[in-house]
């Protein structure tokens, strides 16, 4: 057991390496395009520091433990809103919740991201709601690049060869790489620790791995706080999380549908809701978030995880 834990935080780090590959590389493409950071993060980027979990739903469905993709995908939105930015706010001594998108446009993306949380409430998620989900994503997608017209003739360097360093493509490359190894390990080992602990894989997934698989995310608000930058620009989390509900889609379509064997989902619902609610408030009342604020979400988070475990 003592070996299989070892591997398990290993894998931990190696995502952390990986994903940090990818991120560092995907920045740069960014600034040498010369595109809406905001919109560049949200697609891009977005889906990119989503490796992990992709990797780890991949492995989940080829395992055929669904559980697993499904605690993983839902439970890292708490992870997103109620420990990242917040920790971003605390160590950056307050963080502004800089983003692009207008008040029915901000909306329109927190039900997407909430959307798979609601197709879970009665315990069966159907292909036809994967492909509800996809669909969703898809014109969330297309309404974010309307707005910035990330595809326009103007933005032909988009599609230019000559706009992309080979070096960085074959760190993407090689950070992908590392990610899905990795990410065989924590699935095989996940599974491995639920059965000894005689632990639900939905909650496994929705407390340790969602924690890990979002671990690029980390390195983001870890990098801005040494940068010294106060200001972050939400593109990447919003996305992340919104890459999230696509995925969640996609693996119940491979899965062909799934049941789950949670009974008290509502307790996991409830904190989601109330992780998206916070962030919303916070956005439209004065667009920050204060230590004190930080504070009080992780708190929520801690709440949340004592909760899951003791009902």
């Amino acid at each position: 057991m003592l070996l299989s834990l070892v591997l398990y935080l290993i894998a931990f780090v190696f995502i952390w390496f990986g994903s940090g590959l990818i991120v560092s590389s995907t920045s740069r493409f960014s600034d040498k395009l010369r595109l809406s950071s905001f919109a560049f993060s949200f697609i891009f980027l977005g889906l990119l520091t989503s490796v992990p979990e992709f990797s780890v739903g991949l492995q989940a469905v080829a395992e055929n433990d669904p559980e697993i993709f499904a605690g993983n995908l839902i439970g890292g939105i708490p992870v997103l809103f109620l420990i990242i930015i917040p920790a971003l706010a605390i160590f950056g001594r307050g963080v502004s919740l800089k983003h692009e998108l207008e008040n029915n446009t901000l909306l329109i993306t927190l039900g997407v991201i909430l959307a798979p949380s609601i197709v879970v409430l009665d315990r069966r998620v159907s292909s036809i709601e994967g492909i509800l989900l996809v669909i969703l994503y898809l014109i969330l997608i297309f309404t974010i690049e309307r707005k910035n017209g990330i595809f326009d003739n103007g933005n032909s360097k988009l599609f230019s060869v000559k706009s992309y360093s080979y070096k960085d493509i074959l760190k993407v490359l090689l950070g992908i790489g590392i990610v899905f190894i990795s990410s065989n390990i924590i699935v095989d080992k996940t599974v491995y620790f639920a059965d000894i602990l005689n632990i639900s894989a939905f909650y496994v997934g929705l407390i340790a791995v969602s924690l890990g698989t979002n671990i690029p995310e980390m390195s983001i608000a870890i990098r801005s706080v040494i940068e010294g930058k106060k200001d972050v620009a939400m593109g990447d989390y919003l996305g992340s999380a919104a890459a999230n509900t696509l995925l969640f889609g996609i693996f119940t379509i491979l899965n062909k549908g799934e049941v789950l064997t949670v009974n008290n989902f509502m307790i996991t619902f409830v904190f989601v809701l109330t992780a998206l609610s916070l962030f919303y408030f916070f956005s439209k009342t004065n667009n920050y978030i204060s230590i004190r604020n930080g504070f009080f979400m992780i708190l929520i988070y801690i709440v949340f995880v004592v909760l899951e475990f003791t009902l």
